[in-house]
């Protein structure tokens, strides 16, 4: 029975977490490559994937493939139940509605209360520091570079940005993985063996094809809903930002963190920027759209918390 409970719940996991969090690291690279085949991205992205996956796991002493990410969250003493199903189905249903809610609060915290402080922390901090960061960039360092973009918008772009942002990409999917196998990986034992390991690539790419075979899932309107980023200049610039910011916080400590936040921060203060200087759109309107952002991903936090503390209880009782 807890080997089937790992099975379902990982396979819940990976398919809800891939289609609610991986997009915003996926995204702009589906809405800049729409043209090309959905497959020959899949294959892209699949290969960055099995890498992240094997050398994390390789490189382990124990097994560990969630980048020790999980080193003070440790399986339920008493097994896993149906409780721990309910997260990722909670996801699915959220993510049906395009809300981007924080995988890491909604799975993690259910397995370990009492590391919600710490997480909360680290997510905000990363809001704040890719709000900032895109604030500085996109409005003083960079903005003859966007408004350059936005001028020559559907023209044809030199074929050295397919090729940066390919690469842009792939560091960029490396360091959500990094990030976020933590979330996935929770629903089986923490030295993974050769058996669980085949089991899980497997299981990754056959959902990643899913993914990418429907265009990215409704999530994707938050990406393609944002200033110029079916550009892949843009789009380029966005992954790699977003990627550095991952990096600094995944060097600083191994406890997990909202990637979604991150993401939402980065969106957030480059609308902010662009708004400031190009008028288009205007400041009010980019203050409504962060704000449905931010409410979005406050009701992800608010049901998390709430699913954190009932659960448990409501299990109890039945």
């Amino acid at each position: 029975m807890q080997e089937l409970l790992m099975v379902v719940g990982f396979m819940l996991a990976a398919y809800s977490i891939v289609a609610n969090d991986a997009i915003q690291t996926l995204g702009t690279f589906i809405s800049s490559n729409a043209r090309r085949p959905w497959w020959v991205l899949w294959l892209f992205a699949s290969l960055v994937l099995v890498v992240v996956l094997l050398y994390g796991w390789w490189q382990s002493p124990t097994g560990d493939a969630a980048y020790h990410r999980l080193d003070s969250i440790p399986l339920p003493a008493g097994g896993l139940s149906i409780l721990y199903l309910v997260p990722p189905l909670v996801i699915l249903v959220l993510t049906r509605f395009s809300i981007p809610v924080s995988t890491t609060f909604l799975v993690l915290t259910l397995f370990a209360p009492s590391s919600l402080g710490g997480m909360l922390v680290k997510s905000l901090m990363g809001y704040a520091v890719a709000f900032m960061l895109a604030i500085v960039l996109y409005r003083f360092v960079i903005r003859r570079t966007t408004e350059y973009f936005d001028r020559t918008q559907g023209q044809p772009v030199p074929g050295y940005w397919v090729v940066l942002q390919w690469l842009a990409t792939a560091f960029l999917w490396s360091q959500w993985l990094i990030q976020d196998l933590a979330n996935i990986f929770v629903y089986l034992p923490r030295a993974v063996t050769p058996q669980w390991m085949s089991f899980a690539v497997i299981t990754f790419v056959l959902l990643l094809g899913v993914i990418f075979y429907r265009n990215g899932g409704e999530i994707q309107k938050i990406v393609t809903s944002k200033t110029g980023t079916r550009d892949i200049r843009a789009a380029t610039l966005i992954d790699f930002l977003y990627a550095l910011v991952l990096l600094v916080f995944k060097e600083w400590s191994h406890l997990p963190m909202s990637t979604t936040w991150v993401f939402l921060g980065l969106l957030a203060g480059r609308e902010f920027a662009i708004a400031m200087h190009m008028f288009k759109p205007s400041v009010q309107d980019t203050a409504r759209l962060v704000r449905s952002d931010a409410a979005r991903a406050a009701l992800g936090l608010a049901v998390s918390v709430m699913l954190a503390l009932a659960l448990p209880w409501l299990y109890g009782l039945l």
